[in-house]
């Protein structure tokens, strides 16, 4: 039986302040199945990232609600969501956003040492082998591949083993052959796993590999593929 993991409603966000403001969600609603795999494309502009921000508790709703595992996260504190998001999500951005001064292996452990995780260490060293990166434990991000920089941010979202992983244009800064490559990578660990996949893309044939495609247009989901 089908179970819901996100359940949006009325969803509404404005960024930026007086003649600068932006409407950028427009009373959304959404429901996603939990371990589904479910693409989101649109126009630059359409919102497809700023959705991914308020589902990965990043951006704060202005109006609406948003549920996930049956966590009001509209209506929870900062270190509640804080701590939720630590628990229950994983984030891979298209830039990486790898610390620079920091091995591959502290770079996935270190947001584990933080929530109090005695087992950082070893889960981080899992978790690269488990992307192809055994090897490269002690590499500092300058000294890696933009694939394999990737493949480093990936295992550190698959560190906490998240509930959902939500991937924001992912393979944005890769070439064709190593953006496959990522993309397969994401897709096995999100059939191996079990999770929940929310994927930003401008890329069509990788939105097609999605369970579902959910197409956004000015703030407002035009096809909400079901």
């Amino acid at each position: 039986m089908d179970e819901t993991i996100i359940e949006l409603k009325n969803a509404d966000l404005t960024l930026g302040h007086a003649a600068s403001a932006v409407h950028v969600l427009k009373k959304l609603d959404l429901t996603i199945e939990r371990g589904t795999s479910n693409g989101i494309t649109g126009p630059s502009g359409s919102g497809k990232s700023t959705l991914l921000m308020v589902l990965a508790g990043l951006e704060r709703l202005d109006g609406g609600e948003i549920r996930i595992s049956g966590e009001a996260l509209h209506t929870a504190d900062e270190d509640t969501l804080a701590a939720f998001r630590g628990r229950n999500i994983g984030i891979v951005f298209q830039s990486f956003h790898l610390i620079p001064n920091m091995t591959a292996l502290e770079n996935v452990a270190v947001p584990l040492e933080l929530v109090g995780n005695r087992d950082a260490f070893a889960i981080a060293r899992r978790e690269l082998e488990a992307v192809g990166l055994g090897e490269r434990l002690s590499h500092y991000p300058g000294q890696l591949s933009g694939g394999e920089q990737q493949r480093v941010a990936i295992a550190r979202a698959l560190a906490p083993s998240p509930k959902l992983l939500i991937a924001d244009e992912p393979t944005g800064n890769l070439d064709t052959e190593t953006g496959r490559q990522i993309a397969d990578l994401l897709f096995s660990k999100q059939a191996e796993r079990g999770m929940t996949l929310l994927l930003v893309t401008h890329d069509p044939s990788l939105a097609a590999r999605c369970d579902r495609q959910i197409r956004i247009r000015s703030g407002q989901i035009i096809d909400a593929g079901e």
